[in-house]
């Protein structure tokens, strides 16, 4: 790897891995090049990028500590105010760089999603992105079958948090890294996909892959929570009165529910991402 990519992705990961995060780098020409010019980064090719993504360790080693502490003034959705402090943190561990962080979830004011996550950690071979154009003669017919990332050690059980950018940082020789195809029949394929778009309250098909660890009870119970109660779920507030919203479960990281278009073919990596 190149010398100052190493530098700093040990600093990144020096700032993140120890709450549960881990740290991919990727070039901005790599996830251009899948998309339509209006998903489009507007860097030069060859800028330098990370993909954050939280594992199961992340609920105790980062929410937790987070919530007990000061920084929920005001308090909104912990988790994205937890993401948002540690990606801060990064900003702040790079003084002398311009950086740029934009959340999985973040939008433009038209509504198209800043960034395609799923996408990114593709190219950043982070998890393999696996969506109906990877089963040969899918039996799904006109069916909107939206596509699903799997980690190679955590199977479903992870969350796409969202990327940070250098601008000026530019590596034209960085290594391209594919992702592990862990889900390589198109028996296990289909099996997958139909899983995660009729059955994911069930949770199961994050175990396309034995996992190397899931997330914990508490954990699941705590994102099977409609959202206007896991604070009372936390002890923060008292439960609202009005009807709560159906369980928001996160996908990876919420895809699913915010924003159908981040799966659409048309913003989606080909079936072979290239070298």
């Amino acid at each position: 790897m190149d010398p100052l990519v190493s530098e700093l992705k040990q600093k990144v990961e020096d700032t993140l891995c120890p709450f549960g995060f881990e740290v991919y780098p990727f070039q901005v020409a790599w996830y251009n090049e899948l998309l339509p010019s209006t998903f489009h980064l507007p860097l030069p090719g060859p800028t330098l990028a990370f993909l954050v993504l939280s594992t199961p360790a992340m609920f105790d080693r980062a929410l937790k500590p987070f919530i007990q502490s000061c920084h929920l003034q005001p308090l909104t959705d912990p988790v994205d105010q937890c993401v948002a402090y540690h990606l801060r943190r990064v900003t702040e561990s790079l003084p002398e760089l311009q950086v740029e962080v934009i959340a999985d979830y973040e939008l433009h004011p038209n509504r198209r999603p800043k960034i395609l996550a799923q996408t990114a950690a593709h190219v950043a071979g982070a998890a393999y992105y696996y969506r109906r154009q990877d089963v040969e003669a899918d039996p799904w017919g006109s069916q909107h079958i939206a596509g699903v990332c799997i980690h190679p050690r955590f199977g479903g059980w992870f969350a796409i948090r969202g990327v940070v950018l250098l601008p000026g940082v530019e590596v034209p020789d960085l290594l391209r890294r594919k992702p592990p195809d862990c889900v390589p029949s198109r028996a296990d394929r289909i099996n997958l996909l139909e899983s995660f778009n009729f059955h994911w309250q069930d949770w199961t098909y994050r175990d396309a892959v034995a996992p190397q660890e899931r997330y914990s009870e508490e954990q699941k119970a705590y994102f099977s929570t409609p959202p206007a109660e896991r604070l009372a779920l936390l002890g923060l507030v008292q439960p609202s009165k009005e009807p709560s919203t159906p369980p928001e479960i996160p996908l990876t990281k919420l895809e699913k529910p915010r924003g159908r278009s981040w799966l659409s073919p048309s913003a989606s990596p080909p079936a072979s991402p290239g070298p």
